[in-house]
């Protein structure tokens, strides 16, 4: 009934390699969720009593309900988005318009198919809630209704992605201004709530209907319904795809003119002086800069006719977390936390990274799928030219994600300088320092994801592969030091009972970098920086947490500013270099010499 393209994603994707090892980590993953939240909640030192089975039992569900929830927002509408650019990068999506293939066919196909590994994984997880049963403090219709509300967040982001990604024709709009609707859609779903009533937000907000489920109100007997989430959630998926079958053939192909070649009659009889002096493209030649690809980068529509609208949308998103985050501040609002300057800076920070890292990756499989790579191969172009014009393209395109970070940062730092200096003037330079080391640690984040981008992209051919390890590397590296955050909190600052399973959590971190880092063509500086980089995000976490125990107040932000530097300036000195001394290699210009 879905047609040729859902039957072949349907037979081959259980057959695709490393299948089975990508379902055991995510159960690994799991497992060790739960054994950190039994050591945070009561641990192995004795025997714990019924009702702190059930407390672990219901605190483990929230957690993972939570993670697993953001994790299939974030990676279905990656992989529809992606595997929807993939062909229009190919050149191969016009030839499936030119089948007999109806247009619910190619849609649906292209869609429900990269949803496929996403419902495998989810499908995969399902028994792991079902053993939170024997624990206790979660109830059956519990555990269904968290499984209907994922399954349609899957299918409604999903179409989201695909949506964006049938209107766009560059693979980084496409990625960019899918992640963008998702957050946008979650704001729209708030603000709604707000004038609606916070009924009508479990409607529309798959984290609000999630919290109506494991975090019911003290005279709830029994989890409130969540239909209206499910049948919202089904008719956007609806909506979005009918939309997306009736426009089709109008955005596809695009609308880019077509020069027609002038007919022989019209021809001018040029001489041979004049004839070597045309040029082969109409209008004025440009003159190219020194280097040809950051000219390229810079001064050519490389990423779509309209980059523009992926920066007014990250500026409409800014502004919107900027506003909440602000009123937090707020005197009037009368909250005070020793964290409510990351009410803003931590979730703008995550997504510039990541927009920051699509830029990176797209720049490379862009180049490949076009075939535009191998045209380079065979010119002069020297690997420093090709790598820091790349860099240097990238800088400049994502100057409008980075720069509103960063002045982020010092508006926080200025904001806290006023406090202090209302409370006492001698504490008016208290914020420099700090200052200093969040704005350090930003660059380099921004640094290491713009490397890491070119490294996976020119050393990994599939673009769908590619996106994955590279967007799923830069979120699992803020959900996981996230999650570190959540548990040392719970737990009261106390890292004891915890140690045993965080150390488990960064062997899984430091494998996982390791083996996207190097796991073709391992290296020990590769080696040894997928080891340094978690540790050291684990000893900046802990010692910025828990280094004052029994109070609200950070350490000094220079260790561990500096320790996390020196790791992350290794990995990025460990994949910079390689990729300038194997640049010949890893593009497939030059082989060993048994080939």
């Amino acid at each position: 009934m879905l047609g040729p393209i859902f039957n072949r994603e349907f037979l081959t994707v259980p057959r695709r390699e490393k299948h089975h090892a990508a379902r055991l980590a995510v159960l690994v993953l799991l497992w060790m969720l739960g054994i950190t939240a039994w050591q945070a909640s009561v641990g192995f030192t004795r025997e714990a009593y019924l009702g702190e089975t059930a407390r672990f039992g219901l605190l483990l569900f929230q957690i993972s309900g939570y993670l697993e929830l953001t994790l299939l927002i974030f990676f279905a509408a990656l992989s529809a988005a992606s595997t929807v650019s993939q062909e229009k990068d190919r050149r191969t999506f016009i030839l499936l318009l030119l089948t007999d293939m109806r247009d619910y066919e190619i849609v649906l196909g292209k869609m429900l198919g990269s949803l496929l590994p996403i419902l495998i994984f989810f499908v995969v997880t399902v028994p792991f809630y079902a053993l939170c049963l024997l624990l206790g403090g979660v109830e059956p219709i519990q555990v269904v209704q968290v499984c209907l509300v994922m399954l349609g967040t899957a299918l409604a982001a999903g179409s989201v992605g695909a949506l964006v990604a049938l209107w766009r024709e560059k693979t980084f709009q496409a990625l960019a201004l899918s992640v963008l609707a998702l957050v946008f859609y979650l704001f729209i779903a708030q603000g709604v709530g707000l004038l609606f009533g916070p009924e009508v937000t479990s409607w529309l907000d798959p984290f609000s209907a999630l919290r109506r489920i494991l975090e019911p109100r003290e005279n709830e007997s029994a989890p409130p319904p969540i239909w209206g989430f499910v049948i919202c959630s089904l008719l956007l998926t609806v909506l979005l795809n009918t939309f997306g079958i009736f426009m089709l053939r109008k955005w596809n192909p695009s609308g880019e003119p077509i020069i027609q070649r002038d007919s022989e009659s019209d021809e001018k009889v040029l001489s041979p002086e004049e004839r070597a002096k045309a040029h082969a493209a109409p209008g004025q030649a440009r003159e190219v800069w020194e280097n040809p690809i950051l000219w390229r980068e810079i001064r050519t529509l490389a990423y779509g006719r309209r980059p523009l609208l992926v920066k007014l949308a990250f500026g409409i998103i800014f502004a919107l977390i900027c506003y909440y985050a602000w009123g937090e501040l707020s005197p009037a609002s009368g909250k005070k936390t020793a964290f409510a300057a990351a009410y803003g800076l931590v979730p703008i920070s995550i997504l510039s990274l990541l927009l920051v890292s699509t830029q990176a990756m797209t720049s490379i499989t862009s180049e490949r799928d076009g075939k535009a790579l191998d045209l380079l191969l065979v010119t002069d172009l020297s690997p420093k030219e090709f790598i820091f014009g790349k860099l240097g393209g990238i800088l400049y395109n994502t100057k409008e994600f980075i720069l509103p970070t960063l002045i982020l940062a010092i508006a926080y730092a200025f904001k806290g300088a006023y406090a202090f200096a209302r409370e006492d003037e001698s504490l008016l330079l208290q914020n420099f320092l700090p200052l200093i080391c969040v704005l350090g640690t930003l660059v380099i984040f921004f640094a290491f994801v713009m490397i890491l981008g070119l490294h996976i992209s020119l050393r990994v051919e599939n673009s769908r592969l590619a996106a994955v390890q590279t967007l799923g590397t830069v979120f699992f590296l803020c959900v996981g030091t996230l999650i570190c955050i959540y548990l040392i909190i719970v737990n009261g600052g106390s890292l004891g009972n915890q140690l045993l399973s965080f150390s488990g959590f960064l062997c899984l971190g430091i494998g996982g970098l390791w083996w996207v880092l190097s796991a073709d063509r391992p290296s020990p500086a590769l080696t040894l920086a997928s080891i340094v980089a978690p540790l050291a995000m684990f000893y900046a976490v802990v010692n910025i947490l828990i280094a004052k125990p029994g109070s609200e107040e950070s350490s000094d932000p220079l260790v561990p500013f500096l320790t996390l530097g020196a790791a992350l300036g290794f990995a990025i000195a460990a994949m910079l270099i390689p990729l300038l001394s194997e640049f010949d290699v890893n593009t497939g210009r030059t082989t060993v010499a048994e080939e």
